[in-house]
C-alpha cells in the first residue's frame, strides 16, 4: 500500500483563491480593506520567517496586514498593553501574537489581551469553549487547517478511533475535540503515555502534534490508517514518513501538508472577524462577535 498525499498546498490554495473572491466582495459592499494585525516578539529568525509569509498570503487576498515588533526584552504588561490597543482598534479585525514568546512572558497572559472577536488564530480561552461547545467563534488554525485538510479529501470520521499525540492548548487539546465533534472516539497521547506505539497501532487517525522529529515510527502505523503529521517542517515532522507511507491510506507530507492549511485558515478567519464587525453594525450579532459556521 502506498499512501495518497494530503496536500495541504493545493488545498490552501483553492481556501485562498475563494477567499480572494470574498475580499473583493466585501471592499466593494464595505469600502475598506480587512485588516489582519501580526505582533512578533524578539528576532527569532523561524517566527519572523512565519509572520513574513503571512503577510504574504495577506498581499495575495487583497487583504492589509499590519505588523508590530517588539523587543525580546519586554515584560508581559508591556506585550498585553499592545495587544489591547489592537483589540480597541476599530481598524483592525484580526490578531495574531506570533508563537512562541519569549520566557519572561506570561504566554497565556497574552493570549487572554486578544479580544474574543478578533481572535483569529483561536488561541485565547473563550474561542476553545465555543469550538469545544459547537457555538461558532474561531477554530484553533492549525486544528482548523487539519479538519479542513480531512474534509477536502472526503475522510469519514463517524465511529473511527482517533489517536492525537500531544495536548498543547492551541494543538493537541482542540484538534481532539474537533474531532471528537465529528463523532470519533479520541485517544490523547502525551509525554507520559504508556505503550505509545500500542496506542498508535489501534488508530484509525494518527495525529501527531509534539514537535520531536520521526517519534511516530512507520511500523506503528496501522494498516489503511489517516496519518496526520502537524509537526515542524525544520525536523521533517513528527512522522517516520517513508515507511508510515507504505501502510498509511492518506498521509501529510512535511513541508507541504498541514503548515499551509495552518496560514489559510488563519487568512479565512480573518474574513469572517471582518465580516461579524459589519454585522455588528448592523446589530446581527453573535455572542462573541463572531460568525456561526
Amino acid at each position: 500500500m502506498t499512501a495518497q498525499i494530503l496536500d495541504g498546498r493545493a488545498q490552501s490554495a483553492a481556501i485562498l483563491d475563494r477567499v480572494e473572491r470574498e475580499v473583493a466582495e466585501f471592499v466593494a459592499a464595505h469600502g475598506r480593506v480587512p485588516v489582519l494585525a501580526t505582533v512578533l516578539v524578539g528576532d527569532d529568525p523561524a517566527s519572523r520567517t512565519y509572520v513574513r509569509m503571512k503577510a504574504n498570503r495577506c498581499a495575495k487576498v487583497g487583504m492589509q496586514s499590519r505588523r508590530l515588533e517588539l523587543d525580546a526584552s519586554i515584560s508581559t504588561e508591556t506585550l498585553i498593553e499592545a495587544i489591547r490597543e489592537l483589540s480597541a482598534d476599530p481598524e483592525v479585525d484580526g490578531i495574531l501574537l506570533q508563537h512562541p514568546v519569549p520566557d519572561q512572558i506570561d504566554e497565556r497572559a497574552a493570549f487572554e489581551a486578544i479580544a474574543p472577536s478578533k481572535d483569529v488564530d483561536g488561541v485565547t480561552r473563550t474561542s476553545f469553549a465555543m469550538m469545544a461547545f459547537d457555538e461558532g467563534g474561531f477554530r484553533s488554525a492549525t486544528p482548523g487547517g487539519i479538519m479542513a485538510l480531512i474534509d477536502a479529501y472526503d475522510i469519514p470520521l463517524a465511529g473511527k478511533h482517533a489517536v492525537v499525540v500531544g495536548r498543547s492548548p492551541i494543538l493537541g487539546k482542540p484538534v481532539g475535540m474537533l474531532l471528537l465533534a465529528r463523532n470519533a472516539t479520541v485517544t490523547y497521547c502525551h509525554s507520559r503515555t504508556a505503550d505509545l506505539a500500542g496506542h498508535v497501532a489501534r488508530a484509525d487517525v494518527v495525529v501527531a502534534a509534539v514537535g520531536r522529529p520521526a517519534l511516530i515510527k512507520g511500523d506503528w502505523i496501522k494498516p489503511g490508517a489517516v496519518v496526520v503529521d502537524a509537526g515542524y517542517a525544520d525536523n521533517q515532522g513528527d512522522v517516520d514518513y517513508e515507511p508510515a507511507a507504505e501502510r498509511a491510506s492518506y498521509i501529510t507530507p512535511v513541508p507541504g501538508g498541514v503548515g499551509p492549511m495552518t496560514i489559510a485558515v488563519l487568512i479565512d478567519q480573518t474574513m469572517q472577524a471582518a465580516r461579524a464587525r459589519e454585522s455588528a453594525r448592523a446589530g446581527d450579532l453573535t455572542p462573541a462577535g463572531t460568525p456561526k459556521r
